[in-house]
């Protein structure tokens, strides 16, 4: 097995990223190639599949080129990719239309349909309640856009057309693994397989979705003109793969039910792992994800701009004289100086909108500060604001399941490096933490599926495996900060509830203007499926 050597590949929004690992986890070589956005018309933002395929072969060609390794001995490779935005192929196995990211808000009139008409059991089925995803991005395809919506012999997600497109597969055999079920609005996430029932309930021809298969299942292997461009050697395995998130949790080794996995990026979001699938139906704050690992699932939420508000803080408010110096790690470094609770300042982080539950009319806010306050208080309270969101995602998932008891958190992402920020969080959830060292961890999760793949890893849960997990030492829970946490927390619940009604209410003009009586019409209830 020493001899063999494992490539995973992240397909990212803006970026590819490729890595060779040899089977213990140790890391050979990267490469990297950039993907662009694409803004058509205002409000869409598009990207086009080939221009990700392209990246990848670019990716992969610049990582094998610098090493030595025999590209006869890469056993597998695997592909990750972002998770919500959704891809189409013609009959050829090639767009039928550009890819729809999952920054592009255009399907939102679909969203709130499917809410307000199947959003409790779009949840029950799916473990994900309607949101930016497939099903309402299917659906405007196929209301708003109805020629395209003609060509499209597949929808597909960007891991599958990169991994059909080196295996030359046909349009018959495109495959979504199960990892991305619940963010589909189209499956029963439990089964394993797509609901007739919520597909006739929206009007949704079958036949357009993909087979499901599992991430380690090999769908094919590298085709000739592919391996000439990329370097691999021709007829290697490739493993379907799975999302990113899902690759992430994987690679840093978050496997088993109590552990959590808080990924510190632009986005904040918190996976816990659990034995049991979950549907948030109450608060639709959860969303349950597939793990790669058979019999785990991850209940997560996240924050749109976590990481981003606290850049957003270091851009907009750092001090003239602190240039030179305005790092992350001072702003953290500043944060120490501020107390636990930050002297009764809070911070909302949904500068752009609520995520989980969704709330698109939230917005940033202050609350509590005076005289006393320094900018370090504003800091630590920006960092404490996730901690709070953290906590209250891990307390929904114990009111679904009693026996969810979390034992340790993993963080990777540009965020991990903030000691204090892992030590905040830490010491609200009641959950020690540890940061993952590997800088690129769901390439680690997709060479690893490729390892499953090729029965080279067979037990992803072995201890070799924890092994090449690599972590630093563990930052206890500071129990007297933990105290004092306790009822900032429920003061941070009861101020997000009134900022939401708050924040998501019409006021009234204070002088309104004469208007004439509206119409019948105006009144009368909208329906667009």
């Amino acid at each position: 097995m020493s001899d063999r050597y494992l490539l995973g590949v992240d397909l990212g929004t803006t970026a590819t990223k490729a890595a060779l690992y040899d089977c213990a986890g140790r890391l050979i070589s990267e490469g990297r190639a950039d993907v662009p956005l694409l803004y058509p018309e205002p409000g869409s933002v598009e990207q086009d599949l080939d221009a990700i395929y392209a990246s990848a072969v670019t990716a992969v060609a610049a990582c094998l080129s610098s090493t030595s390794v025999d590209p006869a001995r890469v056993a597998g490779l695997a592909f990750d990719s972002q998770m919500a935005g959704v891809g189409t192929i013609d009959e050829s196995f090639r767009p039928a239309t550009n890819f729809d990211s999952w920054l592009d808000m255009r399907c939102q009139p679909y969203i709130e349909e499917l809410d307000r008409r199947h959003g409790d059991r779009i949840t029950a089925l799916t473990g994900c309640p309607p949101t930016c995803n497939h099903g309402p991005k299917m659906l405007w395809w196929m209301h708003e856009r109805t020629s395209d919506f003609a060509r499209i012999a597949k929808f597909v997600m960007p891991a599958c057309y990169v991994a059909g497109r080196f295996a030359g597969l046909r349009a018959d055999e495109a495959f979504i693994d199960r990892t991305f079920l619940h963010f589909t609005a189209l499956a029963d996430t439990q089964r394993g397989a797509w609901s007739h029932e919520l597909c006739g309930a929206i009007g949704l021809p079958v036949d357009r979705l993909p087979r499901i298969v599992e991430p380690s299942a090999i769908i094919g292997e590298v085709q000739p003109d592919t391996a000439r461009l990329s370097g691999l050697r021709a007829g290697t395995p490739i493993a379907a793969g799975c999302g990113d998130t899902a690759a992430g949790a994987l690679g840093a080794g978050v496997v088993r039910p109590g552990m959590l996995l808080d990924t510190a990026g632009t986005a904040s979001v918190l996976a816990c792992s659990t034995s049991r699938f979950l549907a948030d139906i109450e608060h639709r704050a959860l969303m349950t994800m597939r793990s790669v690992v058979p019999g785990i699932w991850h209940p997560l939420g996240y924050v749109g701009g976590g990481g981003l508000a606290l850049r957003w803080f270091k851009e907009n408010f750092d001090t003239p004289a602190e240039a030179g110096s305005s790092t992350y790690e001072r702003l953290f470094d500043l944060a120490a100086m501020a107390p636990a609770g930050c002297e009764n300042l809070f911070f909302s982080p949904h500068l752009g909108g609520r995520i989980c539950p969704s709330a698109p009319a939230m917005r940033g806010a202050w609350q509590g500060f005076s005289w006393n306050h320094k900018p370090a208080h504003f800091v630590r309270a920006i960092l404490e604001s996730i901690g709070f969101e953290y906590a209250r995602y891990v307390q929904i998932v114990r009111e679904h399941l009693d026996d969810f008891n979390p034992f340790e958190a993993r963080v990777i992402g540009g965020g991990a490096q903030g000691r204090v920020w892992n030590q905040i969080k830490a010491d609200i959830i009641n959950v020690p933490y540890r940061r993952v060292l590997r800088t690129e961890s769901a390439t680690w999760g997709s060479a690893l599926v490729a390892g499953a793949a090729c029965e080279l890893i067979p037990d992803l849960k072995g201890t070799a495996f924890e092994a090449a997990c690599l972590c630093e030492e563990t930052i206890q829970t500071d129990k007297a900060q933990h105290a004092r946490y306790t009822a900032a927390f429920e003061r941070y619940l009861s101020w997000q509830q009134s900022l939401l009604e708050f924040q998501s209410s019409d006021a009234a003009p204070i002088y309104p203007e004469k208007t004439q009586s509206t119409t019948a019409s105006n009144n009368s209830e909208r329906t667009i499926l």
